[in-house]
């Protein structure tokens, strides 16, 4: 069972897919504006300066949002996965992308523009919760992550990730947990502001410790409370 109540980038609770996904919008007139489109793998979704007026909805594969440090290095804010939304800042005011979206393979995602998603917030209070939630949830990971890069090492901060990516997007199994879907070392490096080679050391590390196990489609937490001890604070 997944553990819903701590999602940092899910659904939560609130099912919006009766409105966002149009597999679901049955016979309402009012909401042919929705379109499923199709992104090939690397392909850019949207970049900056591109018009911010749409918010999308994945449906199937996944999507990276990135952006570019003034030294013209990436910096990876998110991989986001099916039932996620990305481009919400649109409904903040954005008026121009500050981002870049791009899929990590071939994916599909429900595009609602943002004056149909207004409208569509003005009737039903359930979006409106979502969407507060989704900017809530998204703010305090940023926090967090800015704080372990403070305080933590770069093998912490790997091992944090690992947790909190269990605890986010993974399944309670007995006393271990389960991530599909596992990303790569090198998307890991990325978030975690660390090098691939140190992510693969880690991993390995743990592994040989029988902490975890891991392949290209998932990781298995063995034991979660020992997993949590391996994060040191920088002195």
């Amino acid at each position: 069972m997944t553990n819903s109540s701590n999602t940092f980038w899910h659904l939560e609770n609130i099912d919006v897919t009766h409105l966002l996904c149009p597999n679901k919008l049955g016979d309402d007139k009012r909401m042919q504006q929705h379109v499923q489109k199709s992104f090939r793998k690397n392909e850019r979704i949207y970049i900056p300066e591109d018009q911010s007026d749409r918010i999308y909805f994945i449906t199937e594969g996944r999507v990276k949002i990135s952006s570019m440090s003034d030294d013209g290095k990436e910096i990876t804010k998110a991989i986001l996965g099916q039932g996620e939304v990305f481009g919400e800042q649109a409904i903040l005011g954005e008026n121009k992308r500050h981002d870049t979206a791009q899929a990590l393979e071939d994916t599909q995602a429900c595009v609602v523009s943002l004056d149909e998603l207004r409208s569509l917030m003005r009737e039903r209070s359930e979006l409106n919760l979502f969407f507060m939630r989704i900017f809530g949830a998204r703010q305090l990971e940023m926090e967090r992550r800015l704080e372990s890069l403070v305080f933590r090492d770069s093998r912490s901060r790997i091992v944090e990730f690992l947790i909190n990516l269990a605890q986010t997007k993974g399944a309670r199994v007995g006393y271990e947990w389960v991530v599909r879907n596992f990303i790569t070392h090198q998307e890991i490096a990325n978030l975690t502001a660390t090098s691939r080679q140190t992510v693969t050391t880690t991993l390995n590390d743990l592994r040989a410790a029988k902490l975890l196990t891991f392949n290209r489609s998932r990781l298995l937490i063995r034991d979660l409370e020992a997993l949590k001890a391996e994060i040191k604070s920088v002195k």
